[in-house]
């Protein structure tokens, strides 16, 4: 994998358009998914995306990394998982295999539709293409032992620690209960607020 910066290669063009589309991304990032910008290079582009729920991938954050050619967007970006993970569609490297990167690939595609794309695969994985064969073979004939696997794998590999944690995160992943708990609570300290006053007043 080649960390060596493309930005000379690129045109102009195309420089403006990956800046606006961080900067989007950093505006309106799309749900479970968070860019990290590298300011000093635009075509270092990473990005955490959370496991989706329901799958074995669900509570780990995975950080990912798009390597852009000198043709982009002519030919299309190579992406690797940085963070161990048992999958079928990535190799032992971390490269990922779909066919938005390969033969379905665009140049109007954006950073945004290949980082859905990543994560949509965490939620159907396509065995027909493995990079991981030992993977794809349990996910066609041992599901449940292939969602063990996975799962292990992202509990050691991609926790997401604390510190990262991000209260608007935790209200989306916890629904309308969470934000009907924090309503709660809210009310609770103003009544709190207002028996205290009342005690003050009687002092």
């Amino acid at each position: 994998m080649s960390s060596i910066s493309n930005v000379e290669n690129l045109s102009p063009q195309t420089i403006r358009r990956l800046v606006r589309e961080q900067e989007e991304l950093i505006k309106d990032p799309p749900e479970g998914i968070r860019i990290v910008v590298n300011d000093s290079d635009v075509t270092d582009i990473q990005a955490f995306i959370d496991g989706p729920a329901g799958t074995p991938y669900a509570g780990g954050r995975f950080n990912v990394k798009l390597v852009l050619g000198k043709d982009f967007p002519h030919t299309p970006p190579k992406a690797y998982f940085l963070t161990k993970i048992f999958h079928p569609n990535v190799a032992s490297s971390g490269e990922i295999c779909v066919n938005t990167l390969k033969r379905d690939w665009k140049q109007d595609l954006g950073i945004k539709h290949i980082l859905l794309t990543i994560k949509c695969l965490l939620i159907v994985p396509n065995a027909e293409s493995a990079l991981n064969e030992e993977a794809g073979k349990l996910l066609l004939e041992e599901y449940d032992h292939y969602f063990q696997r996975a799962q292990m794998i992202t509990e050691i590999h991609a926790p997401i620690p604390k510190s990262m944690k991000i209260g608007r995160e935790e209200d989306s992943s916890d629904g309308p209960l969470a934000k009907k708990h924090a309503g709660t609570k809210t009310l609770e300290k103003k009544r709190i607020s207002k028996d205290k006053r009342k005690t003050l007043k009687r002092l």
